[in-house]
C-alpha cells in the first residue's frame, strides 16, 4: 500500500501542472497575438515612411524649382559666384540651404569649392540668382512655415 503522503504529493503536482499549463495556454495564445499585432504595426510604419519619403521627394522639386530641362544645360555654377550672391542676398549659409533643400554644410562645401551641386541643385541656384531680396525672404519664410 503507497503512503498517503506519497500520493497525495502526487496529486497535488497533477492538479497543479493542470493549472499551469492552462493558463500557460492562454499567454501563449495573448503573446502570439501580440506578436502579429507588433509585425502589422511594424509593416505599416514601413509604408507610411515610405510614403513619406516619396511625398517628401515630390515636393522638394516645388520648393527649389528651377528653369525648364533645356537651360539646366547651359547653367554655369561657380562657387565664388555663389558665395557673393548668399552675401548680396544678405542670407547666411542654412537659410539658402532651406531655400535650396540641402544642410547649410553643403553650402560651405560648394562655396569652398570642396564639391560641387547636383544638376537639379544647379537648377535651383540658377533660379534663385533671378529673385531678389524680397522675394527671397518671403520664399524663405514660406518655407519655414
Amino acid at each position: 500500500m503507497p503512503n498517503i503522503a506519497s500520493v497525495l504529493k502526487e496529486e497535488i503536482l497533477r492538479l497543479a501542472r493542470k493549472e499551469v499549463r492552462s493558463e500557460l495556454e492562454s499567454l501563449k495564445k495573448a503573446s502570439a497575438q501580440h506578436r502579429a499585432d507588433l509585425a502589422e504595426l511594424k509593416r505599416r510604419v514601413a509604408g507610411l515612411e515610405k510614403q513619406v519619403s516619396k511625398v517628401a521627394k515630390k515636393a522638394q522639386p516645388k520648393v527649389a524649382e528651377g528653369p525648364s530641362g533645356e537651360e539646366t544645360s547651359r547653367v554655369r555654377f561657380s562657387a565664388k559666384g555663389l558665395a557673393t550672391h548668399r552675401q548680396r542676398l544678405g542670407l547666411s549659409a542654412a537659410d539658402l540651404g532651406a531655400l535650396l533643400g540641402v544642410s547649410a554644410q553643403s553650402i560651405y562645401h560648394w562655396e569652398s569649392g570642396k564639391t560641387k551641386p547636383r544638376q537639379q541643385q544647379v537648377a535651383a541656384i540658377a533660379a534663385l540668382r533671378k529673385m531678389g531680396k524680397r522675394e527671397v525672404k518671403a520664399r524663405l519664410a514660406e518655407t519655414e512655415a
